[in-house]
């Protein structure tokens, strides 16, 4: 009996040890499996994580969304105007990009996401709304500087558009939809830069001729305007500003400014209260003819210059061709312009010129743009214009279906401001011109507050001409 009882206990203690054993074995089991899921989880966040992932959680936080609302007014119906009803008004909303710069709520975006508005609110990726005032504005760049009363906010790193590399990496960060997705979280596109120091001088998103910018086949739809362009560390290299379509989306060709000019045009903005135009005082050759290859490809020839300018004091004279700026070579006029626009005033800029056979280094320190001494009223009497009709757009090839037609001009306008008798007027800041008479109102508008860049077409091709006037 003892030797049964004792056979009984030994099966139980092996079975036992058996079951206490198994349990081990699953148990260690079970933990080596989570343990193997959690470093699969590890690696294929590894996997997944790439200098484009990085650049968006760097930059993100500091993306917003700019809402805008523009009261208009409008005619009341027929039944209302019968019994004397008054004009009615109407809110159209807005929305754009931004990016903040500084964390007590400052923020850079597009000036014709702004333009207009009677009311901005900003919006955080995480749905917080702040409103916004403008501190400044520049028309002629496309730029506009908000600020929220705010405090530590997160604050976009800037990087330097001076050293782009083409092809590298370009990341667009916008709201291109508003609020139809039902996400307040930024949308983020890639690409390329493809090209740099481009000039847009034909029709985009928010209009206008565009210099020196910066070309990317990211996708820029309406609504990322403002927005950030981003390389693969996350630096904030260009403002999203426009497209390039014939048919009002995206096919690859966008267009940013460069965030070098954005940071001089903030700093202006900020520490002045509004933007100083650099100025040497030269007045160029405006290349004529049809053929886009002789336009390109004309040079930068001086026509004149003014007495007493700082092109004076360098030792500029006419004839001289401008050959590069700080050892960049220009080819036309468009590439001085977009040049110019870089510059600080007050700084000292290393001209190459040829004169004859030689070639010359010449520094100018750059000026302020001196304002035309004229009354606008009495520059609008110096200019007689017509607006285009098909028969004289037929008759003279302008490739603009609407704008004034310069008639005449006097001797005097056309040396201080640059224009001439044939210019087609289509543009005056971002007010499109479809008729003579809104040449009038444009420059009553903004004369006195803001510098004047009209756009006008001559040869077939678009021209800025910049002046203020008091």
């Amino acid at each position: 009996m003892r030797d049964l009882v004792a056979s009984i206990a030994l099966a139980l203690g092996i079975a036992c040890e058996g079951a206490a054993n198994a349990g081990q074995t699953r148990g260690a089991s079970a933990t080596a499996d989570t343990t193997q899921r959690a470093a699969q989880i590890d690696q294929i966040a590894t996997q997944r994580r790439t200098a484009i992932t990085e650049a968006v959680t760097r930059i993100a936080p500091a993306v917003v969304t700019v809402q805008t609302e523009t009261v208009e007014r409008v005619p009341v119906d027929v039944f209302e105007q019968f019994f004397g009803g008054r004009s009615g008004q109407q809110t159209q909303s807005g929305i754009g990009s931004g990016f903040i710069i500084r964390p007590n709520g400052v923020i850079v975006t597009n000036e014709h996401v702004i333009g207009g508005a009677t009311r901005i609110s900003v919006m955080l990726r995480d749905g917080t709304t702040y409103p916004a005032r403008v501190l400044g504005r520049d028309e002629a760049n496309d730029l506009a500087v908000l600020k929220v009363e705010a405090t530590n906010m997160p604050v976009a790193t800037l990087g330097n558009s001076d050293q782009l590399l083409i092809g590298e990496w370009a990341i667009a960060i916008g709201n291109p939809f508003g609020f139809v997705l039902g996400n307040t979280e930024p949308s983020v596109t890639t690409g390329v830069v493809s090209a740099t120091n481009r000039n847009l001088l034909g029709r985009s998103e928010g209009n206008g001729v565009y210099l020196g910018m910066i070309q990317t086949d990211a996708s820029i739809n309406p609504g990322n305007s403002g927005g950030p362009l981003v390389n693969a560390n996350g630096e904030v290299i260009g403002v999203n500003s426009s497209i390039y379509t014939p048919s009002g989306g995206s096919i690859g060709l966008g267009f940013a400014i460069p965030i070098n000019r954005a940071r001089r045009v903030v700093d202006d903005l900020l520490e002045h209260g509004k933007v100083r135009r650099p100025w040497i005082g030269e007045k160029l050759v405006t290349p004529d003819g049809n053929n886009p290859r002789d336009v390109v490809a004309a040079g930068v020839t001086i026509r004149a210059v003014v007495p007493g300018s700082p092109a004076d004091k360098s030792g500029l004279k006419p004839g001289d061709e401008i050959a590069a700026v700080r050892g960049k070579r220009l080819r036309n006029v468009f590439d001085w312009e977009a040049e110019r626009l870089d510059m600080r005033v007050g700084e000292n800029v290393e001209l190459t010129v040829k004169r004859g056979q030689r070639e010359l280094t010449l520094p100018v320190v750059v000026a302020d743009l001196p304002e035309v001494s004229a009354p606008r009223v009495t520059v609008m009497r110096e200019i007689q214009l017509t607006s285009l009709t098909p028969q004289i757009r037929a008759e003279r090839g302008y490739r603009s279906s609407v704008g004034a037609v310069v008639v005449e001009v006097s001797d005097r306008v056309r040396e201080e401001i640059g224009i001439q008798t044939g210019d087609l007027i289509v543009q005056i800041n971002r007010s499109a011109i479809q008729a003579a008479s809104d040449v009038s109102r444009a420059l009553e508008y903004y004369g006195g507050r803001n510098v004047i860049r009209m756009v006008f077409e001559r040869q077939g091709f678009l021209y800025t001409k910049e002046f203020e006037i008091r």
